[in-house]
């Protein structure tokens, strides 16, 4: 171990130490009591960091404070969180924003209000058990990459690595693992060759040297190589009609997100640890603040959908899905940011 990683490390076990044993308590509401109005969130990966922004909110306090009470409806994919609304089961998802071009291109009118993560917050490793270089195209030929579930951000992060290495889908075996720690069983076990997921799995696997990090779209930096620019990440979504006729609900959600991102930015290691509940660590506090600190830069500053990343995403998915001619998507139609403008007028603290 160099001195630089042994000093993060040490950094890291400090935060740690000094962690009171009793969690955080979500904060008090003058609406305690009060039955407040129920929205319906389906999402994947709930324990990850990719929802951190969720998780604050929910355990801070947040979304009573901004009047309104959430169901989660945890999945193992963002393409079954996105069933769930289809089908009506869920009023809201939270998940990447590419799904917004495909509901766009089978002509439903589905909108982010809220944008979480400036990166798709997930990267690629091939398993290190069978001694796989992971340097050639022919080391890439054939192998089965686990992702959450075909047509989700990891298939379609992998995707564009692939591409990157001048592969396409049809040299690998995609194989739909879900996103929970049963992944890591599928990556030792050999049923998989390499794996796309979230954090705090994929930086377990690369501290447990289980993994060789082979694609990363989790920094600014890593996005940029692997995308050709910035993307947008994690968002919340919903069907139009559902922002026009609850949008005292759509708010609370924006007021609530918007007061987590900016707590993110002030608090500290042992902040972190305090807010978010121990069955999200893995086991391993210090690994999963090494895994939020690589993270921290990802995450969304004032919730605003930026539509010069949003127009770079749609360019970059149209050419992974073939959707060129006459049925084009309108990117600037897959958000708005009226409700995030809003939370930022009332000064959220």
């Amino acid at each position: 171990m160099t001195s630089a990683h042994g000093s993060r490390r040490s950094l890291l076990l400090a935060a740690v130490g000094s962690l009171a044993t009793n969690q955080v308590a979500a904060a008090p509401s003058p609406d305690q009591g009060r039955a407040l109005p129920r929205v319906r969130v389906a999402l994947a990966a709930s324990q990850s960091l990719y929802h951190l922004p969720l998780t604050l909110a929910d355990r801070l306090g947040f979304f009573r404070q901004a009047g309104v009470q959430i169901q989660w409806l945890p999945q193992e994919s963002g393409a079954k969180a996105l069933s769930q609304a289809l089908t009506g089961q869920a009023d809201v998802v939270a998940g990447a924003y590419e799904h917004l071009f495909g509901l766009q291109l089978k002509g439903l009118n589905y909108q982010s209000f809220v944008q979480m993560s400036r990166t798709p917050q997930v990267s690629l490793g091939g398993s290190t058990r069978s001694g796989m270089a992971w340097r050639s195209k022919a080391d890439f030929r054939g192998m089965r990459l686990g992702i959450s579930a075909l047509d989700s951000t990891t298939h379609w992060t992998a995707s564009q690595w692939l591409s990157r290495q001048g592969l396409t889908g049809n040299d690998v075996v995609f194989v739909p693992v879900g996103s929970s720690q049963g992944v890591i069983e599928a990556l030792r076990s050999g049923n998989i060759d390499a794996l796309c997921n979230p954090d705090p799995v994929m930086h377990w696997l690369e501290q447990k040297n289980d993994i060789r990090l082979l694609g990363d779209a989790r920094t600014l930096q890593g996005t940029r190589q692997l995308m050709g620019g910035l993307v947008p990440g994690a968002s919340l979504f919903a069907h139009a009609d559902f922002l026009q006729q609850h949008p005292d609900r759509v708010q609370a959600l924006s007021d609530a997100v918007i007061q987590a991102l900016k707590w993110l930015q002030t608090a500290g290691l042992t902040d972190i640890l305090r807010a978010v509940p121990p069955s999200h660590w893995m086991g391993d506090r210090a690994i999963y603040l090494g895994a939020f600190e690589k993270l921290r830069e990802s995450y969304a500053v004032d919730g605003l959908v930026r539509a010069d990343d949003v127009r770079h995403a749609w360019r970059v998915h149209s050419r992974l899905i073939g959707a060129f001619g006459p049925k084009q998507v309108m990117p600037d139609r897959t958000f708005t940011n009226a409700f995030v403008q809003k939370s930022a007028s009332r000064r959220l603290s």
